[in-house]
């Protein structure tokens, strides 16, 4: 029996990278329909590749906005005229306010550029080739309200020559990232991951830890 189409809305505020990667296997096997793109900028080049594949787009700008919670609220009305079931931040650039974290709890996902909880925040790649690091990676996780927190549920492993720049190690996890958020919003589709009181259940089954794959894995095998 083929899954349902997950009812999708994705947040942006630049390139869309990661959103162009959710579109191109939308348009194959993975079942998620793609509701919405909004941005709180309207210059964000995501909202072209959403326009290019025929998605509605959105801008709500956050400047007019007194505050952070006043704004959420207002993005969270706009987001539930879509009805999604999950909704995906694809480099979203903005701290959510515990409210919308709320409202959206189990269905809310971030992907991030390190192996969390290495590295919050920025310059994740700059950060990871100062201290050394051989490995780094992506993560995917549910939102929560600690930054960069919430209960992981895939990260990739990249490892890190002695060559790298802040930008070639930058590309190569990059290509990674593209490779696993689609996964995880395929696993959420399919009823086989949630969020569980800070932890990740999959399968039925309490996890102490996200599924971790090697660079260039497929994990569509697991």
């Amino acid at each position: 029996m083929a899954t349902k189409k997950l009812p999708l809305v994705v947040l942006i505020s630049g390139s869309g990278s990661n959103l162009q990667a959710i579109i191109d296997q939308a348009a194959g096997d993975l079942p998620v329909e793609i509701r919405a793109v909004i941005s709180n900028r309207e210059d964000a080049y995501g909202l072209e590749r959403a326009r290019k594949a025929g998605i509605e787009t959105r801008v709500l700008d956050h400047k007019p906005y007194p505050d952070r919670d006043s704004y959420d609220q207002a993005l969270i009305e706009l987001i539930d005229e879509f009805q999604p079931g999950a909704v995906a931040l694809a480099g979203f650039m903005r701290i959510l306010s515990a409210g919308f974290v709320h409202h959206y709890r189990g269905r809310l996902f971030n992907i991030h550029p390190s192996l969390l909880p290495k590295y919050r925040g920025l310059h994740t790649h700059r950060k990871a080739l100062e201290a050394g690091e051989k490995i780094h990676g992506a993560s995917v996780h549910f939102v929560t309200e600690e930054l960069d927190g919430g209960p992981l549920v895939l990260q990739v492993r990249v490892p890190v020559e002695e060559s790298d720049t802040e930008e070639s190690l930058g590309a190569r996890v990059l290509t990674q990232e593209h490779v696993i958020y689609p996964q995880v919003l395929r696993w959420f589709a399919e009823g086989r991951i949630q969020m569980g009181n800070d932890h990740l259940v999959m399968d039925g089954e309490v996890r102490n830890g996200p599924v971790v794959i090697d660079y260039q894995q497929d994990p569509r095998t697991l």
